[in-house]
């Protein structure tokens, strides 16, 4: 059989393997032959290797970054619109909770579920699916004649958002390259600037209607923010067509090289050519799709690294949800204002310090790597949570000055630091076989920790006022200890390699033991 040239941007050999089989990706004799796909393993190379100039891989990006938006989106939208949903349904203080833990109780199960249809039925029609559960959920929500179908309704679109995390985060790392700028990492870790985008444009929106909605339907505030979370979600839908494809490596992974070999065309400008070789087969078969796989997600090999991804996306979780859902509480506090200028305090904290962390969380996912930003931002969250329960009620202005910073240092911390990469973590501690499972798994304890901080935060505010500080600073600082305990590094790793080597998942190579795989 002879050798076969591999794409112009690749220049790595391979060596024939035992049974005689020249690889896919071995010694190039002409400048610009199409490369062969003979197993997985060959198409995931490719997609390893980067995407030609003018492919669709970007746009793929950009849409599943667009699912994050409306994920975001979502889960903030309601944030301005319970007192006023407590007044026009003339609700209970526990029936208000109920309506707003409605989502996160949506999610949680939503995360379970999602994690096993993304392997076991692929990414495309997952993330098709949940789409019209965001546009359905968000119409419903917005008009809503009672707090039942309002609380029915968010249900239903936390079920949407926990559908859509696991899918979203795999197309973000099936998508990308494995090393370089704009590497799987990058990509995973650019959910975060998407995030705080969408909870920055949530606060645009809120402005936006508050200024220009006369006082008498002051009531509508709530269900017009709630409804415009139907635009976003068809306007992906209306886009779908023509740009969103189903993971190569996931189609290659259930056996069909042909699909994947038409999706590296459609989306990476690869023309690739599949050969067959039934009789001889050269790589190991990927895990798959199963219950049982949230076992493998505590074996020898994935058991530090599950413990890490979920301990930081805990972590992380509890302290952001308890600042930024007090966020209005806490800057109300401070200035002793009405609501025009809580508003904008908690839409300029998350433009100028979140959001610009996330940026930066991104640009060095592919040098300084997951594991020191992520350091790095608890270090500096749990000096600001410090300060703040120092300082407790600030008594000048100057103090008022000094507590704000302390507030965006926490959220610039999140954004570079933890905030980015406990999606990195959760997506590439696993590969291809395991990616859905291991992310639903990690959203169900990131929901299950969320929906914890929403309840503790009111009450342990009023009981403890800003000593309460001292309570949310316990998050970053056990996950800062558990990051010195167990150095993994995701970014610039081969994780899906892990899919085609034998017994992947029990005796494949442990990255996490790796020096190698630690930056300095």
């Amino acid at each position: 059989m002879s050798t076969v040239a591999v794409p112009a941007h690749a220049d790595r050999t391979d060596r024939a393997d035992p049974a005689g089989h020249v690889d896919t990706w071995s010694d190039a004799v002409a400048p610009h032959a199409r490369p062969i796909i003979r197993s997985a393993q060959d198409v995931a190379r490719i997609v390893n290797e980067g995407a030609q100039t003018g492919s669709k891989a970007r746009v793929v990006i950009a849409i599943a970054l667009g699912g994050v938006f409306l994920d975001a989106y979502d889960l903030t939208s309601l944030a301005y619109g319970v007192k006023d949903i407590a007044r026009e349904f003339a609700l209970s203080p526990v029936q208000v909770g109920v309506v707003s833990a409605a989502i996160t109780f949506g999610a949680i199960l939503g995360a379970l579920f999602g994690g096993y249809l993304t392997d076991r039925i692929g990414r495309y029609r997952v993330f098709m699916a949940d789409m019209l559960f965001f546009v359905v959920a968000a119409i419903a929500a917005g008009l809503a004649p009672n707090a039942w179908v309002l609380g029915g309704a968010r249900f239903l679109m936390g079920f949407g958002v926990g559908l859509d995390l696991p899918v979203a985060m795999a197309f973000l790392a099936e998508f990308s390259r494995v090393a370089g700028r704009g590497n799987k990492a990058a990509s995973v870790a650019a959910w975060c600037p998407a995030w705080y985008a969408a909870t920055s444009t949530c606060y645009l929106l809120i402005l936006a209607l508050y200024a220009i909605l006369p006082a008498h339907h002051a009531g509508w505030l709530w269900r017009l923010t709630l409804a415009f979370g139907a635009v976003p979600a068809l306007l992906i839908i209306a886009v779908r067509s023509r740009y969103i494809s189903e993971s190569p490596v996931w189609a290659a992974n259930q056996g069909d090289l042909e699909g994947a070999a038409r999706i590296l065309k459609r989306s990476w400008g690869v023309d690739a050519v599949v050969e067959r070789d039934d009789a001889n087969p050269a790589q190991h078969t990927p895990r798959a799709a199963s219950w049982r796989n949230y076992g493998v997600l505590f074996n020898a090999t994935y058991r530090r690294r599950t413990i890490l991804a979920a301990t930081i996306g805990a972590a992380s979780s509890f302290g952001y949800n308890a600042i930024i859902f007090g966020l209005p509480v806490i800057i109300a506090s401070f200035f002793k204002q009405g609501p025009l200028t809580t508003i904008v305090a908690s839409l300029l904290l998350n433009l100028l310090f979140a959001f610009v962390g996330g940026l930066i969380g991104v640009r060095t996912a592919p040098t300084i790597g997951a594991w020191k930003m992520t350091v790095a931002g608890h270090a500096l969250q749990v000096s600001a949570l410090v300060g703040l329960a120092l300082i407790g009620h600030p008594s000048s202005g100057a103090f008022v000055a000094l507590a704000i910073l302390l507030l965006g240092a926490y959220l610039f911390g999140q954004g570079f630091g933890p905030g980015s990469h406990s999606m990195t973590y959760a997506s590439l501690s696993y590969p291809t076989s395991l990616r859905g499972i291991g992310v639903g798994f990690n959203q169900t304890l990131v929901r299950s920790s969320s929906t914890i901080s929403l309840f503790l935060f009111p009450v342990l505010a009023a009981a403890l006022g800003t000593k309460v500080f001292w309570v949310i600073a316990v998050a970053p600082l056990t996950s800062l200890l558990v990051l010195l305990a167990i150095r993994w590094e995701p970014s610039g790793y081969d994780i899906d390699g892990e899919d085609y080597t034998p017994q992947a998942g029990d005796t494949a190579r442990r990255a996490d033991d790796c020096p190698a795989c630690m930056r300095g």
